[in-house]
């Protein structure tokens, strides 16, 4: 649970990751975040399908699991206390983190909010099309603020996953619901189109703030940060409703769904956050717009959506598209592994 992650601030010798160990929790991490990328949406939907109608209180769902994150931590502290002794620090993260964590947690607060009306109103299909744009949001906006570099490969994924958004749209106006107004549906498009653009700044944000970060970022450290982050969002978001009587499926399955909901979006921002200190934002935003078509098959199945060809199509692109970024990330460790045995070579 101690595993160290670079930050720009702190030598090099001291956050040195074990090659296992990374390689296991960057695969964790991809997990938690693709259950909770295609789960959360389908249980966020069945709120509002079902008899759910609190868009804040749907919002709020979106960060209040942060309390299944004390359980790993209290791990975690337990782990450490056993090899560093009864100085071990139950809490790491300094004023500064703490207050960039929270900033970060208000952004996601705002996010929850513009992506929770866009659910309420539009159907899974169609806000997990908007959503996809995200990718090129994160991108741009990781060139930005921590100069993430460009290779072939990656443009050729961010082009395929981007398409693949694109080929989806050829059928969004049949998805628009029946019950809705031109005028909801498009405030609902646009609602989620910047929740898009705000989580696409946000995920290299993080990456930015753990790059300044002056103090070793180990994934003990993550996860504080996330409880921070997801603190605040939930403050920002926090309501309160009175609806299970008249949910469709019973009250048992009302508080079920809201349970599953904030369990499922917490596995989501953990994922997200996890990779992005793992790794890169952009990888976390090629996670989150590969799994866009997985979440369309799901909705299919479950609320018995439509599944015309351009799914399929955008299926095929979208694994293509991941496949190609991690193809180009083995080349780029081959190429730098020639480049240590020429220069040792050399020496």
């Amino acid at each position: 649970m101690e595993t160290d992650v670079p930050s720009s601030h702190v030598p090099e010798e001291k956050h040195k990751l074990n090659k296992t160990m990374k390689r296991t929790l960057i695969i964790l991490n991809c997990i938690m975040l693709g259950l909770g990328n295609c789960g959360g949406p389908l249980i966020q939907r069945l709120y509002f399908l079902k008899g759910g109608k609190r868009i804040w209180f749907s919002c709020w769902l979106l960060t209040a699991g942060w309390p299944f994150l004390l359980f790993p931590l209290l791990i975690s502290y337990a782990y450490r206390r056993s090899k560093e002794g009864p100085a071990t620090k139950v809490w790491s993260v300094k004023p500064r983190l703490f207050l960039c964590c929270a900033f970060i947690g208000l952004l996601t607060g705002v996010d929850d909010y513009l992506a929770a009306y866009g659910v309420s109103r539009l159907p899974v299909s169609t806000s997990a099309l908007i959503i996809a744009t995200q990718l090129a949001f994160t991108a741009a906006f990781a060139f930005l603020l921590v100069k993430q570099k460009f290779t072939p490969f990656i443009i050729n994924s961010i082009f395929l996953l981007s398409l693949g958004a694109v080929v989806l749209g050829f059928h969004s106006s049949t998805d628009r619901p029946a019950h809705d107004s031109n005028v909801q549906y498009y405030i609902g498009f646009f609602m989620t189109l910047g929740a898009s653009a705000l989580y696409g700044f946000v995920l290299p944000l993080m990456e930015l703030t753990c790059k300044k970060a002056k103090q070793v970022i180990t994934y003990s450290l993550v996860m504080e940060m996330q409880l921070v982050i997801s603190f605040f969002a939930t403050a920002f978001c926090t309501a309160i409703t009175r609806e299970a009587r008249e949910f469709e499926l019973g009250q048992s399955r009302y508080y079920a769904t809201l349970v599953s909901n904030a369990f499922l979006w917490q596995f989501f921002l953990l994922g997200a956050i996890g990779v992005t200190f793992l790794v890169s934002a952009l990888l976390s935003g090629i996670v989150i717009a590969t799994l866009l078509p997985v979440t369309e098959s799901l909705a299919v199945l479950f609320f018995h959506e439509r599944f015309p060809v351009e799914k399929g199509i955008s299926l095929a692109l979208s694994l293509w598209g991941f496949l190609s970024y991690f193809y180009g990330e083995l080349q780029e460790i081959k190429k730098k592994k020639k480049e240590v045995e020429l220069g040792s070579v050399c020496t």
